[in-house]
């Protein structure tokens, strides 16, 4: 599955790719580099940070699923 990006969203990523390496690595890269390195990093990295999304995601609905479990199980009433 490829991540696909709008404009909007790849404009914003190439300027700060092209800040970053302007100010911690002193070189300049043109917008079509940014966008390239964008390119590479999505399909070849992409994944193992979508899965982390999604392994954070599921961590914090198991951590709310046992909130609302404890929260039930408080208006629980005694049966006669």
């Amino acid at each position: 599955m490829d991540i696909e990006f709008s404009r909007e969203q790849t404009d914003n990523m190439v300027a700060r790719i092209k800040r970053y390496f302007e100010d911690e690595l002193h070189q300049d890269i043109g917008s079509f580099d940014a966008e390239f390195l964008i390119q590479f990093f999505s399909k070849e990295l992409g994944g193992i940070f979508y899965n982390r999304g999604l392994q954070d995601a599921h961590r914090c609905l198991q951590e709310k699923i046992l909130e609302a479990d404890y929260v039930i199980q408080e208006l629980e009433q005694p049966e006669p």
